[in-house]
């Protein structure tokens, strides 16, 4: 185990992390507490991947003012390691390594895009990073404490910006030894490469938006209609190939956007797929066909509270899978927009398919 000024954790390749003080010598006792009588117990070790320039910096000063807490409230059961990310994709190399050295759990202290990429980390090659040891018989769980813009998927819990209730979360956990598993989803793109996500994809306008709302963050939740105003310009619906559960081609008409939720928020509050559960084993598909851009006006308050189901050109299905793919000689040019957890993926054609049970989670 290395010890990281203010954690320690065992970990292989200490470069991953970043330390805000000098490592001290190698300290291998601290897994193991003993109390009078000589029992003992094992000591938790928590991995807390941390993006500092969140929410324009307010994550990694929230995160500061957090620690002496933190440290109060499971310093004595668990070894806590604190993570800052340095750039994109490096919280799914920290996340990757925790796993393979054995953590106990890796907690997102982030939005909706750090929470994103550390279940990324989950997965390697295709599969489960556990499951590329055959000795292994440890499961890593996946934790949340949401200090994001968005913080879309915590609200399919009901959690909210709260640190001291994410961190009593934690501690329940620990301290009782229950989990529960979450499904996970997984997007395979033309290289067939897999991409994973636990909140929502969606495809065409939505996705556009997102992709614009992105370059707005420091706008707060306002970088959602700031988005969306602008994919709006030059947007036109477009017909598109699904299919379903392995089934036939249908042809879905003057599609605006297509949402595969495996929660039920995306876009800074918007219920879009309302009857989405991350533990039932399917998606909830929602399909808006020929919307104009005066129809979101009027219907925005519907799209926010979740009740646009029932709204003219809204469908809704259940699914363990889906493929999307553009009709052959459409005005498109290849450019239908795809993302997943807010997070820009590319372009038209993918596959959609749900891992159940993928994930041990923090509730």
């Amino acid at each position: 185990m290395v010890y990281y000024g203010i954690a320690v954790v065992a970990m292989a390749k200490p470069s991953v992390f970043r330390a805000e003080q000098p490592m001290a010598p190698d300290i291998s006792a601290d897994r193991t507490i003993s109390h009078g009588g000589g029992s003992s117990f094992r000591r938790r070790d928590i991995v807390f991947v941390v993006n500092p320039r969140g929410a324009s910096g307010r994550t990694g000063k929230e995160w500061k003012t957090l620690l002496p807490y933190l440290r109060s409230r499971l310093g004595s059961e668990c070894n806590i390691c604190e993570s800052l990310t340095s750039g994109p994709c490096h919280a799914i190399d920290i996340t990757r390594e925790a796993i393979r050295e054995g953590a106990d759990a890796v907690i997102a202290v982030g939005g909706d895009g750090t929470l994103h990429e550390v279940v990324n980390g989950f997965f390697w090659g295709g599969k489960h990073v556990s499951n590329h040891d055959t000795m292994a018989t440890h499961t890593t769980a996946l934790g949340l404490i949401p200090l994001g813009t968005g913080s879309d998927f915590a609200r399919t819990f009901g959690w909210k910006n709260d640190t001291h209730e994410a961190i009593e979360r934690i501690a329940r956990e620990i301290f009782s030894g229950l989990r529960s598993r979450i499904d996970i989803g997984v997007i395979v793109g033309g290289s067939g490469e897999s991409h994973y996500f636990l909140n929502v994809a969606d495809i065409h306008l939505s996705a556009k938006a997102g992709y614009f709302a992105s370059r707005y963050k420091r706008f707060g939740n306002l970088c959602y209609v700031i988005g969306a105003l602008q994919a709006f310009f030059g947007h036109h619906n477009q017909d598109l190939k699904i299919k379903v559960n392995e089934g036939e081609w249908e042809v879905c008409s003057k599609v605006t956007a297509l949402c595969i939720g495996n929660a039920k928020f995306f876009g800074g509050g918007m219920k879009i797929t309302p009857n989405a559960d991350p533990s039932n084993g399917n998606f909830e598909v929602v399909i808006l066909q020929d919307f104009k851009w005066y129809d979101f006006i009027l219907k925005l308050h519907k799209l926010y509270n979740g009740t646009h189901l029932s709204v003219k050109n809204v469908f809704s299905r259940s699914a363990h899978s889906i493929e999307v793919e553009e009709i052959e000689g459409s005005s498109s040019n290849n450019s239908i927009y795809v993302q997943s957890d807010g997070e820009f993926l590319g372009f038209l054609p993918r596959k959609f398919f749900i891992l159940p049970a993928a994930i041990e989670m923090i509730q």
